[in-house]
């Protein structure tokens, strides 16, 4: 997994030159988005399981089918893979939050989903809803904490979903 400096870093060194003005900017912009960053991965950390509930709970209440048979939340397994699901795309956001490079998510999560997800039936539709609440609640989070929650912690999600959303999106 790589980070903006270290794939800054790569960048010139394939080019073999120093940085430049822009080079410097962006590691400078990087620091000082260093705390935001940390408070957010910091919140996701310490209540993970909370963000998943609260996030699953807003999901089950907009789109309550998802629970009824027929459903793909239907059984207490597939209730359960949707939620392991959901941790996943939280503690992949995390990651790619602190590194400031949404495109690992690419290797990480997006890559072959679509067929995975395919084959077991999985709709992306409602996916894609979870990750956006996912983030909301993230947001909503930094906010209580006292923080501004800058848009560049939805950042990763909003990868994540514009990748989901590439897919063959069902609503069930």
């Amino acid at each position: 997994m790589r980070d903006a400096i270290t794939g800054l870093i790569g960048r010139y060194d394939q080019l073999g030159r120093y940085f430049d003005r822009n080079a410097i900017d962006r590691i400078s912009a990087y620091l000082a988005e260093g705390e935001q960053r940390l408070m957010a991965v910091e919140i996701i950390n310490q209540g993970a399981t909370d963000i998943v509930r609260e996030a699953s709970r807003r999901l089950f209440e907009q789109d309550p089918e998802l629970l009824l048979p027929g459903g793909n939340a239907y059984t207490t397994r597939r209730l359960a893979a949707c939620l392991r699901d959901m941790d996943y795309f939280l503690r992949y956001a995390s990651y790619a939050l602190i590194a400031d490079d949404a495109t690992i998510l690419n290797e990480r999560v997006l890559n072959g989903l679509d067929d995975t997800y395919k084959s077991l039936g999985v709709p992306t539709g409602p996916t894609v809803r979870s990750i956006t609440l996912l983030a909301d609640v993230v947001m909503e989070r930094l906010a209580e904490a006292g923080f501004d929650p800058a848009p560049l912690v939805r950042v990763p999600f909003d990868h994540m979903v514009r990748g989901l959303s590439a897919l063959d999106v069902r609503c069930r």
